[in-house]
């Protein structure tokens, strides 16, 4: 199945675009695509020990299943005062 991932700030500078399109397989869920993205960017690794992940602009916990067409948005958490 086809997601579309949509990447903001270090994740955005880290992988060179700020939207792409993962094939993933069938019952993929967003742990599964954050390391597919991990294994394909490996700075990314340090980055995702918290994230912060939208399915179709509703926040999602890494265990929500993927169907084709998703919208995935993966943002870093955010720090300062």
């Amino acid at each position: 199945m086809k997601v579309r991932v949509k990447l903001f700030a270090s994740y955005r500078e880290i992988v060179g675009q700020s939207d792409m399109v993962l094939e993933l397989r069938d019952g993929a869920t967003v742990q599964m695509l954050v390391d597919c993205l991990k294994n394909r960017y490996e700075r990314l690794g340090s980055l995702t020990d918290v994230i912060i992940a939208s399915v179709n602009k509703k926040y999602a916990r890494d265990d929500v299943v993927l169907s084709e067409g998703d919208e995935v948005a993966l943002l870093p958490p955010v720090s300062g005062g």
